[in-house]
């Protein structure tokens, strides 16, 4: 008896302080802790981002135009020249050499002219009396007209061979930004494999963004840029002035700050790629942008009143149905199922299923389920640099 006693009172004691353990472990368990936003209501512009590339608007090659040896270089590389400046220089001695040639060719020729117009004053005259027959009058007929043309041909060689000449020395066809030469003083240029293009000139100022959008992007912009302007007709598609501004945004994520407008566009649908290619100008007074640079242009197309915003990483999807966690007044989590609406930014519009002011879990997803108690931070006050 005495032992069964002592068992008893053991095995009491023990479950006693196995309790105590346990009462003790759930007082000092942790709450999770979990970042959280508030859902907002505002206006939301909308808008579709295309990733182009700049060039000029006119970039203009520097062509060799004729075969010789390249004399000097009459610009600095690099820097801005004004149309009608001397670019490069090429030895023209074999096209003076030409010219000279055509000239003494003309010479001759006009000295034959002149020797037919005589014959032919003299035999005129002999033919009405009778004195020289039909046939040598119409021979020196045909001799004068010939002896003309020949003076028309040497003529035209000379003007081209005055042409020629002037290739010889390159100027600057309009004002714009010249780049690096492909040739050195001392090449043979104007033929290949030697360099044709010597050059490049681009006038920078405004700038061209040239861009390619899906079919699905030309659908919706051109229901908002042309359809608004009367039409889908002939004037409506001269999209100039009256477009919606776009705006440039740069690779280092600064925005242009200049906007700009719609000024070309392709004319059907690329069928291998599926896109539809557009040009843009923008303003560049201050000549930051250059031609070859990589940049996107985002295009407003429509603005959403007073709905609903929540950042896109607080959804999470499930066999196809959106849903938000959300923290109630006894920070207990909940999940109520959302309808999205376009995505813009970071945020995501919701159309249903989700009222502004709710507190949404952004991260820690993974870790959370309904019914749990949490302990929510703000995002902000978490981001680094905040208290």
């Amino acid at each position: 008896m005495v032992c069964l006693a002592i068992t008893m009172i053991a095995a009491g004691f023990l479950a006693g302080c196995m309790d105590g353990a346990d009462t003790g472990t759930q007082k000092s368990a942790p709450v999770l802790p979990v970042i959280v936003s508030q859902a907002e209501q505002r206006d939301v512009a909308l808008s579709v981002e295309m990733v182009g590339s700049t060039l000029g608007t006119q970039d203009v090659p520097i062509r060799a135009r004729v075969e010789g040896f390249l004399e000097s270089i009459d610009f600095q590389e690099g820097t801005f020249v004004q149309k009608g400046d001397l670019l490069y220089t090429i030895d023209a001695q074999p096209f003076q050499a030409k010219l000279v040639e055509a000239q003494s060719q003309l010479a001759a020729a006009q000295t034959k002219l002149a020797k037919a117009d005589s014959d032919l004053a003299r035999i005129r005259p002999l033919a009405e009396m009778k004195a020289v027959s039909e046939q040598d009058l119409d021979g020196a007929v045909a001799q004068e007209a010939a002896a003309r043309a020949g003076v028309q041909a040497s003529e035209a060689a000379v003007d081209l061979a005055e042409i020629e000449l002037g290739y010889t020395r390159l100027y600057a066809p309009i004002d714009g930004l010249i780049g690096l030469t492909k040739a050195k003083p001392g090449e043979f240029v104007g033929r290949d494999p030697n360099p044709v293009v010597l050059n490049e000139l681009s006038d920078i100022n405004p700038i061209r963004v040239r861009f390619s959008i899906s079919e699905r992007e030309y659908l919706i912009l051109a229901r908002t840029y042309l359809a608004a302007q009367g039409g889908l007709t002939r004037e409506a598609r001269k999209m100039g002035e009256g477009d919606k501004d776009l705006v440039l945004i740069l690779t280092d994520s600064s925005e242009h700050p200049h906007t700009g407008h719609v000024v070309a566009a392709s004319q059907s649908i690329n069928q291998d790629t599926g896109t539809y290619t557009l040009e843009a100008s923008f303003p560049n007074p201050n000549l930051l942008l250059l031609p070859g640079q990589f940049a996107r242009v985002r295009a407003p197309y429509k603005t959403l009143d007073n709905v609903v915003v929540i950042p896109r990483k607080a959804v999470s999807e499930l066999q196809g149905l959106f849903r938000v966690y959300v923290v109630e007044a006894n920070n207990q989590v909940a999940v109520r199922e959302v309808t999205l609406g376009p995505q813009t930014g970071n945020d995501v519009v919701v159309e249903s299923g989700l009222e502004a002011g709710a507190t949404v879990i952004v991260e820690g997803l993974q870790k959370i389920r309904p019914g749990m108690t949490v302990q929510p931070v703000s995002a902000s006050a978490s981001a680094p640099g905040q208290g």
